[in-house]
C-alpha cells in the first residue's frame, strides 16, 4: 500500500469513525487555536500512531493554522522496537524528532513501576516539548481510556473523576496538555491499524511483559462483559461524568475545600 494510502484512508473508510471525531473532540472542547505549536508524544504504539497522522493531515488541510513536532522518546526500547517506530513513522511520513532517555531502567525495581513511568515520561516530553517552543503536548488517549479510568477511579481508588480533554501543567508554567481522540473508539482504531496493514507496538516495558494482567486489564474485560447485555454501559459510563448532580453527592472537593449535601440542606427541596 502507498504511503498516502493510509492517511487518505481518514478521510474515506474512517472519516465518520475517526477524522469527524478527532473533528469534534478538537472544535467541542477548543483544543487548537491559531498559531499553536503542537508537540505530538508517539510511544510507538496505535494510539499515538494515529493522532500523529491525523495531525499530519490536519497541518494540511485543517481550518486552524497550527505547527506540529512529531517527537518519539525512546525510555530504553529495545532495537528492534525503535527500529519498528522509525518505519511505521516512515510509512506515515511524519518528520519524527528523537531523543532517548533511561525510564525503564529506573523504574525496574520499583513499587509502582507503571505510575512512576508515565510521570516521568510526561515530565521528560514537557521539558522537550518547551525546548522545542512548543506550548501543547498531544497524547493518545482514547475514549475507552476515559471510561476506563473514570471506572478504575471508582473501583480501585475510592473517587469520582476522570480524564479531560484538555488540561493545565501545575508544574509546567504555560504548558498544556490535550486529547484530541477523546471520542475515538479503541476498536476504531484498531480497525484503522488492520485496514492499512500495519503493525505497531503494545507496551514494550520489560516489567510489562513479564506480569501478566493489571487492574486496567480488569476493568477493560468487566466492561466488555457488561456491554453484552448492555450496548450502551461504555457511553453510560462516559455520560455519568458529564451529567453529574452536585447536590445528588454526599460530598465534592473544589478548590474551596470540601462540601457536603448537609451545606444547603435546610435551603432546598430535594
Amino acid at each position: 500500500m502507498e504511503e498516502n494510502a493510509v492517511i487518505n484512508s481518514l478521510h474515506k473508510e474512517f472519516a465518520r469513525t475517526v477524522t469527524r471525531k478527532f473533528s469534534k473532540a478538537v472544535e467541542e472542547f477548543e483544543l487548537l487555536t491559531s498559531g499553536d505549536k503542537i508537540c505530538v508524544c508517539i510511544s510507538g504504539g496505535k494510539d499515538s500512531m494515529l493522532l500523529a497522522a491525523l495531525f499530519r493531515d490536519y497541518e494540511r488541510h485543517g481550518s486552524i493554522p497550527v505547527s506540529v513536532r512529531y517527537l518519539v522518546m525512546n525510555p530504553g526500547y529495545s532495537e528492534e522496537n525503535f527500529a519498528l517506530i522509525m518505519e511505521n513513522a516512515k510509512r506515515l511520513e511524519l518528520p519524527v524528532e528523537t531523543f532517548s532517555t533511561e525510564i525503564f531502567r529506573h523504574v525496574e525495581n520499583t513499587d509502582n513501576p507503571c505510575f512512576l513511568c508515565s510521570k516521568m515520561r510526561r515530565g521528560h516530553l514537557y521539558n522537550k516539548a518547551r525546548e522545542l517552543d512548543c506550548s501543547k503536548i498531544a497524547l493518545g488517549h482514547h475514549f475507552d481510556d476515559v471510561i476506563e479510568s473514570t471506572l478504575m477511579g471508582m473501583l480501585y481508588g475510592g473517587q469520582t473523576q476522570t480524564m479531560l480533554p484538555k488540561l493545565r501543567s501545575r508544574n509546567y508554567a504555560g504548558m498544556e496538555l490535550i486529547r484530541p481522540l477523546f471520542y475515538v473508539r479503541e476498536r476504531d482504531i484498531a480497525a484503522w491499524r488492520d485496514f492499512n496493514g500495519l503493525r505497531f507496538l503494545q507496551c514494550a516495558c520489560k516489567i510489562t511483559q513479564r506480569e501478566h494482567g493489571s487492574k486496567r486489564e480488569a476493568v477493560k474485560r468487566l466492561i466488555a462483559e457488561l456491554s453484552e447485555d448492555n450496548p450502551q454501559v461504555a457511553q453510560n459510563i462516559f455520560r455519568s461524568v458529564c451529567t453529574v448532580r452536585l447536590d445528588r453527592l454526599i460530598s465534592y472537593k473544589d478548590r474551596d475545600g470540601v462540601h457536603t449535601f448537609l451545606d444547603n440542606y435546610d435551603d432546598e427541596l430535594f
